[in-house]
């Protein structure tokens, strides 16, 4: 979801060590920036960062990057980093439609948490679990190709299932309502307001 656009934001966020200002100039080299030969995990739609931030806290031996198109967002993930030290986060303010112009093989593991459901079928393409997505993915993928999704949209879901299926992806783990069954997670802001109002929250990891 979008928030209202802040004034002087993307002049803010340049500011943060934690945004890489040309990540096209690391393609296929983002572990020179880490400094590490650590897997590399992909948020692509981080949002305000409460789920990335918390990852990165929780799992100190894996690199995360958050990607988040929006200025006035991903500002809000900044903010809540200062005067706090995570050497293995960054963030790219960017759109996921050219995700493949800034990586290249180097990626484990892909998030999509609360994605736009882009819910016309004229907007099909635009769904991150789309195949046109799914093809792209491909792309930036290190080796075995992992991706982790949490939604609150049935729609979506029911629809990612069948993309992820139909793309060859096996279903590792699947919930239809992920507090009640108590996995070990990490919510996101909108997890915790849809959960606070009684949606349940749909996860699925597939594997390739």
């Amino acid at each position: 979801m979008r928030l209202k656009n802040i004034k002087g934001a993307k002049e803010k966020i340049s500011t943060s060590p934690y945004i890489i200002q040309k990540p096209e100039d690391y393609k296929g080299n983002f572990q020179t920036l880490f400094k590490n030969d650590n897997k590399i995990h992909l948020e692509i739609g981080m949002g305000k960062g409460d789920f990335i931030i918390e990852m990165a806290r929780k799992y100190p031996n894996i690199n995360f990057i958050g990607i988040e198109k929006f200025d006035s967002v991903i500002l809000r993930a900044t903010q809540k980093l200062e005067n706090i030290e995570l050497p293995n986060l960054k963030l790219i303010r960017f759109d996921a439609t050219e995700i493949e112009n800034i990586f290249d093989r180097e990626i484990d593991t892909i998030y999509l948490n609360f994605s736009d459901p882009w819910p016309k079928n004229r907007h099909e393409d635009r769904r991150l679990t789309s195949t046109k997505f799914l093809k792209r993915y491909d792309q930036i993928f290190k080796g075995k190709k992992h991706i982790i999704q949490k939604t609150d949209n049935r729609h979506l879901f029911e629809y990612s299932l069948k993309s992820f299926t139909d793309y060859n992806y096996k279903i590792a783990t699947i919930s239809l309502n992920l507090h009640d069954d108590k996995f070990d997670n990490i919510e996101t802001e909108y997890e915790k307001r849809f959960a606070s109002l009684g949606f349940p929250i749909y996860m699925v990891e597939v594997e390739k």
